[in-house]
């Protein structure tokens, strides 16, 4: 009986206004990571760039110890077990999708923003993320896949190209659908920790991207995490993670920023219960944006406005080609699986 009214109780909770607190939290949070770094951090003695390194990730420890190495990993591993257990633990009730929480999304939430404060004070005692024993391409590119996963889990709904269906990625994703939340689960807390949590621009936006992907995450089996309002809100966000990075790094800032918006009004868009009008004015803009930049920085590089676009493109297509393949009677005769 006690049980019964506690998931009556949970269900009330409505996961939009879940939502809208989460993103309250993931703003008044990122804000305070800017407090925090003014005010409350000590300046630390970080490890100086390598002579013939191109890329550095410069936000790491001159001399790491193993309780700052520990700290990092330790609370890396505890927060993606316990995320991942929830997710387990939901898939194993086989819930609706309802506009009310379950107990597993208040237990998620709760989960994330407690190691999101850890994160801070972990910041703030130790400093080192995950940065210090693994690569930057592996943050990188954990979101990349997740991007490009993303990309043909919605094929079904707003197509790949211009509202254009490809069956054989929808055909691909089916896996996918069922399965994705430990992999997007991996990919968001492996990339939160790589961070130091400091505060700088690049840093604070790339955080509160972090922290609507955990939110996002939170939500399963619920309404809200279905809005596609707001699932792409949250795709569009590394826009401007992006953008920012680039211009603090001195990387090719127009690359990053015609790429992504590439996605944008070739592919997410179309998600968008917009009017044909409305989506040929976005598309204006969008081309004189380009005309504008490139007038300006030289038309002998426009060719690099397609590179982030039709990486994402041709990954989510090679990607589902592969996941054919591999179910193919072929691999099943030759692995031994046919019947």
């Amino acid at each position: 009986m006690l049980q019964i009214i506690m998931t009556e109780t949970v269900q009330n909770i409505s996961s939009s206004k879940a939502l809208k607190l989460g993103v309250a939290f993931s703003l008044v949070f990122s804000a305070f990571i800017w407090v925090a770094e003014q005010y409350l951090f000590l300046e630390q003695q970080l490890l100086p760039k390598p002579e013939g390194v191109p890329f550095w990730y410069f936000w790491q420890l001159n001399e790491p110890n193993f309780i700052s190495r520990l700290s990092a990993w330790g609370l890396y591993i505890g927060h993606q077990v316990s995320i991942w257990w929830l997710i387990y633990a939901a898939q194993k009730e086989r819930p609706q999708y309802t506009d009310g929480l379950h107990w597993f999304n208040i237990a998620a939430l709760a989960a994330n923003a407690i190691f999101i404060t850890l994160h801070l004070i972990q910041t703030a005692i130790w400093y080192d993320g995950l940065a210090q024993d693994v690569i930057e391409q592996s943050a990188q590119w954990s979101v990349i896949v997740l991007l490009f996963v993303v990309l043909m889990m919605e094929n079904q709904r707003r197509g790949m190209f211009f509202g254009k269906k490809l069956n054989f990625v929808t055909a691909a994703s089916t896996g996918l659908r069922k399965y994705h939340g430990y992999y997007f689960a991996w990919a968001t807390i492996y990339t939160f920790w790589y961070h130091p949590m400091v505060g700088t621009s690049g840093h604070i936006v790339g955080f509160l991207y972090m922290f609507l992907l955990l939110l996002q995450g939170s939500l399963f089996f619920t309404r809200a995490h279905l809005n596609p309002k707001w699932t792409i809100f949250v795709e569009v966000m590394v826009v401007i993670h992006a953008l920012l990075v680039a211009l603090m790094s001195g990387h090719n800032w127009p690359m990053f920023l015609f790429g992504f918006l590439g996605v944008f009004v070739v592919t997410q868009m179309y998600g968008l219960p917009l009017s044909q009008k409305m989506r040929w004015l976005i598309w204006s803009l969008f081309i004189g944006l380009v005309i504008t930049v490139y007038s300006f920085k030289g038309w002998e590089t426009s060719y690099e406005v397609i590179f982030i676009a039709g990486t994402e493109w041709a990954c989510a297509i090679l990607f589902a080609g592969l996941i054919l393949f591999i179910q193919s009677d072929f691999m099943k005769r030759l692995t031994g699986r046919a019947n």
